[in-house]
């Protein structure tokens, strides 16, 4: 039998905000252990929460991108568990009001891994709608080393959202396309970095099984400890393939959650799947509902960027660049506006973006370490556009540029100083062209007798008679000319 997986993520997301979800700590990776703390998110008796008003804007404006529902009216409520890193044995969330239902993220071929971008399983357009998107607080983190655990209380508190998907995906591919799409958006946005490594972003995967054809959804498993988008689409690929072998086998797959051990490449048991009245869910009795119509939305709507499926559009129409380009540039957004800047003053703006997607690129992928100014692209592009120095000297030139330049100089001052000038004198050229015509004797009989491109090989001679300046579309013109006139 033929069977199928059913993927639905759950991803938590830590916001950028100055300070925690419910009091005045400051929010910030890092720092000593237990020294970004106060009586409100270490749980002390009698403390008062009060909800952070841009943690609360951010989370309409994900929203707003992921084309939600926002409600008129929300409340918080708390979750009750006990567990080490819970200060209060509870944490304040949202239950049966959220703040965001409905939306989607849709599936873009760039999002895909490279390995999986020419799959059949790979569906591009794809929209995976979400259930909703709530606003909670997080909790500690524990530290495990040497035999010796530890609670580090500086995360508690920190507003966290969590963006709940349908079960829309069907491949580890496609679930790793959702997180790199989601994740992009997200930065746009500059609601969270999302830096996995940094646990701004967490994701827990939910995977069942069923027969291909088949409606009813099998029994689900929640997978944790996920630490990079990498490691969701390998557990998925382990999970799925362990699920069909218990079925296969006439085995039942028992609801409980997993963890993934990325050393070993598989998952194991932690503990059976809880169930939402587990939680005891109840209105939490110290924070009263909020109320978005009283301008949260409007300051919201204030922070909505241009989102990269526009930016994309806007790309390859405003500048010329294919498809292709305009989807690479548009994919982070660093890159996208110093591609803007870098262009402007181009007269071949496609020229720009071949320099920086193809050359620029594949020397250093961190855009953060880009020191070369921006309209040293343009000025480097134009040069060639106006046939002032020909694609190979631009190469030399683009090379010096970007990585070996320890006098600063522009592409005008390095044309200059490598005497990389084209000769585009129409008699120099002539000279040059005659003598490549009486030494290639070959050549010639060979363009006379229909092979054109014999003609690359003369053009070869005047450019290395001329030491590389000759303008090779003036050569051409000329060998093609001389030849016709033999």
């Amino acid at each position: 039998m033929e069977y199928e997986a059913v993927i639905g993520l759950e991803v938590h997301v830590q916001l950028k905000t100055n300070t925690k979800m419910f009091c005045g700590c400051i929010n910030k990776y890092g720092g000593l252990p237990n020294t970004h703390v106060c009586p409100i998110c270490l749980g002390m008796p009698g403390v008062m929460p009060t909800p952070n008003h841009d943690a609360v804007v951010k989370t309409i404006l994900t929203g707003l991108m992921l084309e939600c529902n926002i409600a008129t009216r929300c409340k918080f409520d708390r979750k009750n568990y006990f567990y080490p890193d819970m200060p209060k044995n509870y944490q304040i969330s949202q239950y049966d009001e959220p703040l965001c239902e409905g939306g989607a993220v849709t599936l873009n071929l760039l999002a895909y891994p490279k390995d999986a971008q020419k799959l059949e399983t790979t569906v591009v357009d794809k929209k995976v709608r979400l259930v909703r998107i709530h606003l909670e607080e997080d909790v500690a983190k524990s530290q495990h080393d040497e035999g010796q655990s530890g609670v580090d209380f500086n995360r508690a508190g920190t507003p966290l959202m969590e963006i709940v998907s349908e079960a829309d995906m069907r491949t580890p591919e496609e679930a790793f396309a959702y997180l790199t799409a989601l994740k992009q958006i997200l930065i746009y946005g500059n609601v969270s970095d999302a830096d996995m490594e940094k646990g701004q972003l967490r994701c827990d995967v939910n995977v069942s099984v069923r027969p291909k054809g088949q409606e009813k959804f099998g029994t689900k498993c929640e997978i944790k400890n996920l630490n990079s988008i990498s490691a969701v689409r390998r557990s998925l690929k382990y999970e799925i393939d362990r699920q069909i072998e218990v079925v296969s086998e006439g085995g039942t797959i028992r609801q409980e959650t997993r963890r993934w051990n990325d050393v070993k490449g598989e998952t194991a048991v932690m503990r059976i799947k809880e169930q939402a009245h587990d939680y005891r869910y109840f209105p939490e009795p110290d924070l009263l509902p909020l109320n978005t119509s009283l301008g949260l939305r409007s300051e919201a709507e204030v922070l909505m960027p241009e989102l990269p499926s526009a930016k994309k559009a806007r790309l390859a129409t405003q500048y010329g660049v294919s498809e292709y380009q305009a989807s690479v540039l548009s994919s982070e957004v660093a890159l996208a506006d110093y591609f803007e800047k870098a262009a402007e003053a181009a007269k071949d703006k496609g020229l720009v973006a071949n320099f920086l997607l193809n050359d620029y690129l594949a020397i250093n992928s961190d855009l953060s370490t880009i020191a070369v100014p921006a309209p040293w692209f343009s000025e480097l592009a134009n040069e060639l556009t106006a046939g002032k120095i020909n694609s190979k000297q631009a190469k030399e030139v683009f090379g010096l540029m970007v990585s070996d330049n320890p006098g600063n100089l522009t592409p005008l001052e390095i044309i200059k100083a490598k005497g990389f000038v084209q000769v585009t004198d129409t008699g120099a050229l002539e000279a040059w062209c005659d003598q490549a015509i009486a030494n290639g004797a070959r050549s010639v009989a060979d363009y006379k007798a229909g092979k054109v491109a014999a003609l690359n090989a003369l053009k070869g001679q005047v450019m290395k008679l001329s030491k590389g300046q000759a303008n090779p579309q003036t050569v051409g013109e000329i060998l093609e000319q001389k030849l016709k006139a033999l």
